[in-house]
C-alpha cells in the first residue's frame, strides 16, 4: 500500500480516512479539492493546470488521493496500487455532508482552497442523493478490471473504524 487512491460519495468520509491513513502509514497526502480549487472564492484552476499538478503528485512513488474527479479517475486508478472505495449509503453521506456544511459554514476547510468558505449548494445535495445509481456501477466496472490492485471497499463507519484499527 503505497499509492492509495481513494473514492466514494461526497460526505462519505474520503477526507477524513485520507487523514487518518496518512498518520497511521507515514504516506503523504494529497486532497484533489486542494489542487482543483484555487484560492478565492470557489473558482477552479484551469484543467490544465489541474492535470499538471496531478501529474506531479502521481508521479512521486508515495501517495493517498483522496477524491472523485472522475474526468481523471481512470488516470489515477492506472497509477495507483491500492483503492479504498466507500461505498456509504445515501443518507449516511447527507447527513454527513449537512453537519459538515454547518459546522464549517462560512470558513474554508483546510482540504479546501483558501477562502472556499462552506456553504449548502443545493446541487451538491442532489448530487449525494443520486451518487450510488450514477456512479456505483461504473466504480465496481472499474475495479473489477484491475485485478492486480489491492481493493478494500468499506461500507459503513463501523467498517473504517476497524479498517484503521487493523493498521495497527
Amino acid at each position: 500500500m503505497e499509492r492509495v487512491m481513494i473514492i466514494g460519495c461526497c460526505g462519505s468520509g474520503k477526507t477524513t480516512l485520507a487523514r487518518q491513513l496518512g498518520e497511521k502509514t507515514g504516506l503523504p497526502v494529497v486532497h484533489l479539492d486542494q489542487i482543483w480549487w484555487a484560492p478565492g472564492n470557489w473558482k477552479h484552476m484551469e484543467r490544465e493546470e489541474f492535470d499538471r499538478r496531478l501529474e506531479a503528485e502521481t508521479a512521486k512513488a508515495r501517495w493517498i488521493l483522496d477524491g472523485n474527479f472522475n474526468r481523471t479517475i481512470e488516470t489515477r486508478h492506472n497509477k495507483c496500487d491500492t483503492v479504498i472505495y466507500l461505498d456509504l449509503p445515501r443518507w449516511v453521506c447527507l447527513k454527513s455532508w449537512l453537519g459538515r456544511v454547518i459546522q464549517n459554514w462560512g470558513h474554508a476547510r483546510p482540504d479546501i482552497g483558501e477562502g472556499c468558505a462552506e456553504w449548502f449548494d443545493p446541487e451538491m445535495a442532489r448530487t449525494i442523493w443520486r451518487f450510488n445509481r450514477d456512479k456505483r456501477k461504473r466504480y465496481y466496472e472499474m475495479l473489477s478490471n484491475r485485478p492486480d490492485l489491492q481493493i478494500i471497499i468499506l461500507r459503513s463507519r463501523r467498517q473504517v473504524r476497524r479498517f484503521l484499527e487493523s493498521l495497527e
